[in-house]
């Protein structure tokens, strides 16, 4: 049961105690009315009875205050006075009326004697003589008294609650009809205050998902002029080249050859995107059951090839199997987009380590170069897409490679990172569960 449960609950005995209290203090008033209406009333016949029970005690002895009271015990209604000694007691051993009837006597209706001796008795007249007068029977509260007591308590306790809910409601209200406006910078928790409850949570999750579409929607926004600024440079380069060809035709093998050359890098950048969109929308290839070490060997392999040719190598530490469920292309393209990165940057002379293990049911991968590296406060943005890290380093490319990667293990439940290599360079972590069957989202 959450918060909420407790603090209604919490209202719910207020309200009740709150209206036990008003009704229990109604009828006490509504009985000290009646018993000072009464003492008023009978006012010469209390004032007898006391005065006598004074007289006995004072003029007498407290034994002779016993015999009057045995006296007037004997006749029909029984001893009209209390006297209460030091010890507490009735004189005669009656038992004295509750505390709270006591304490609803008016003033008149009982006094403190003291003897000589400093023995000091307390008179009360008792409530039972305390009748109304002839022809008016002794009525009980009002009906309409527990029930406005009983109504005022609830429509407080009501309107309170009503409002200590309603206002964060609204506030919530008001925050999606912003976000339907696209104000999705509109927060709700500022606005909460303390509270810690279910509505608190809500407005938590509210500002996450703002906060999580604002980002999405800057991304696209920053992903569509990052596209247009990519696709604009090799079309301008084409234009070129064909106004080129055009005015010297003696030129024409050399233009055809800078057309082929863009064409083919708009079809590489074209399929990247369309790899990231698929992936971004959620893929909907099948899987297969592949063995990953092999496939990671197979291409760390390639890349030694190619860093060879560059001038640098690559190292390739793992061995074992690791079986899993998988797009077998999307994680091969993970896999290659992360090692091929390392190559291109680690310096010449140096070389690229790629390293494996398969513990608790993953494969981790840790794949680092020897390169420029990038400054630290980027490395949780190096998997954007078109995220060029400021290292200075002129490496082709579109930005997209660990974008796609990052991606795609996330597709099959894993996930990358990356951090700075003591010494120079980066290190890029990949960790990918390894499935017995194959997940909802990568049907077989």
């Amino acid at each position: 049961m959450g918060r909420l449960f407790w603090k209604f609950l919490f209202a719910f005995w207020l309200t009740l105690i709150v209206a036990a209290v008003g009704v229990g203090s109604a009828v006490w008033l509504h009985r000290q009315a009646d018993f000072d209406e009464v003492a008023e009333h009978l006012s010469p016949r209390i004032s007898f009875w006391l005065d006598t029970t004074e007289s006995a005690l004072v003029d007498g002895s407290p034994l002779a205050a016993g015999r009057l009271l045995d006296r007037w015990q004997q006749r029909r209604g029984g001893a009209p006075v209390f006297v209460v000694a030091p010890n507490g007691q009735d004189l005669i051993g009656r038992p004295l009326p509750p505390a709270s009837t006591l304490a609803a006597l008016p003033d008149n209706v009982q006094r403190t004697v003291t003897l000589a001796d400093g023995q000091r008795f307390r008179l009360i007249v008792d409530p039972q003589h305390l009748r109304p007068r002839r022809g008016r029977p002794d009525r009980p509260p009002a009906a309409w008294i527990p029930l406005t007591s009983g109504l005022i308590a609830s429509l407080a306790f009501s309107a309170l609650l009503a409002w200590y809910v309603a206002r964060p409601i609204r506030h919530l209200r008001h925050a999606f009809d912003a976000a339907a406006n696209g104000q999705l910078d509109i927060r709700v928790t500022p606005k909460m205050g303390r509270r810690r409850d279910e509505i608190a949570y809500l407005g938590r999750d509210f500002d996450h998902m703002a906060a999580r579409l604002q980002a999405q929607i800057n991304a696209q926004r920053r992903l569509l002029h990052d596209v247009s600024h990519e696709l604009r440079s090799p079309l301008a380069r084409m234009q070129a080249a064909i106004g080129l060809g055009r005015q010297n035709a003696a030129r024409l093998p050399e233009t055809l050859e800078r057309i082929e050359r863009e064409s083919a890098r708009l079809d590489t950048l074209v399929g990247e995107l369309l790899t990231l969109a698929r992936l971004e929308a959620g893929s909907d290839g099948r899987a297969e059951r592949v063995e990953l070490v092999e496939l990671i060997a197979a291409i760390a392999d390639d890349a030694q090839f190619e860093a060879q040719a560059a001038g640098c190598d690559l190292h390739f530490d793992g061995s074992g199997e690791a079986w899993t469920w998988a797009q077998a292309s999307l994680v091969q393209r993970a896999y290659e987009n992360v090692i091929r990165n390392a190559v291109k940057y680690t310096a010449p002379g140096t070389a690229v380590d790629v390293s494996l293990r398969v513990a608790n049911g993953a494969l981790d991968v840790s794949v680092a170069d020897h390169g420029p590296g990038v400054p630290e406060d980027e490395l949780a943005h190096i998997f954007e897409p078109f995220h060029r890290a400021g290292n200075g380093h002129p490496a082709p490319g579109f930005g997209l490679g660990l974008a796609i990667a990052q991606r795609a293990l996330a597709a099959h439940g894993g996930s990358i990172g990356a951090r700075l290599r003591p010494g120079g360079g980066l290190v890029v972590d990949l960790h990918l569960p390894l499935r017995d069957t194959p997940s909802p989202a990568t049907p077989a």
